[in-house]
């Protein structure tokens, strides 16, 4: 049998080899699938809750690993790892590292210049994080994580709401959501800033 998936609008295909790396053998649908990944979840945000983390450990591709392993352990043998295949979306295979340096760098600029308010420097951050789609699954959510941890950890301010709902669900929220990502692929960010805030 194995795991069949279907996509929504914006989710990024797993290859075959991916799903080879599913730790729990018995899900075989996408419902299964989310309902496994949202506990694994819930743990790593229950660990995020526990620690305090400097943004001198934030800013760093170590802890932008740890994250996601943290987020998916449970259930993916490559989670906390960087994809090996090229996707519909992202950098290349080869540019991941190099890209998230160039933007852990900018992070560090745009925090010791003031040059946007904080929560905008969450959100580019998150932004061009879910942009390089360093992972085979879970980019979006994890962009997410690490924008709440980003303004909760460095900024004390309070983490966003992302709509109070769902996101890997069809619905307005998603809709809205993936808008405000295009938007902030084509430079406007505000859209984005405000959906994180709604």
């Amino acid at each position: 049998m194995g795991l069949e998936l279907n996509y929504i609008n914006g989710q990024t295909p797993i290859s075959e080899e991916e799903k080879e790396g599913l730790l729990i053998k018995t899900i075989s649908t996408r419902e299964e699938l989310d309902e496994f990944e949202q506990q694994n979840i819930e743990s790593a945000v229950e660990w995020t809750l526990k620690h305090n983390f400097s943004v001198d450990r934030i800013l760093t591709i170590n802890f932008i690993l740890e994250v996601h392993k943290r987020m998916f352990n449970k259930i993916w043998e490559w989670a906390g790892t960087f994809r090996k295949t090229n996707k519909n979306i992202g950098v290349d295979k080869f540019q991941i590292s190099q890209d998230l340096k160039i933007l852990l760098d900018d992070c560090k600029y745009w925090i010791e210049n003031d040059t946007f308010s904080n929560d905008e420097i969450a959100i580019r951050f998150k932004h061009r994080l879910v942009k390089i789609h360093p992972f085979p699954n879970g980019n979006g959510r994890h962009s997410r994580l690490c924008a709440d941890i980003f303004i909760s950890h460095v900024f004390k301010k309070k983490v966003f709401s992302w709509s109070g709902s769902n996101l890997i669900k069809p619905g307005d929220s998603r809709k809205k959501y993936i808008e405000s990502i295009y938007k902030a692929d084509e430079g406007d960010i505000k859209p984005l800033i405000d959906f994180a805030r709604s």
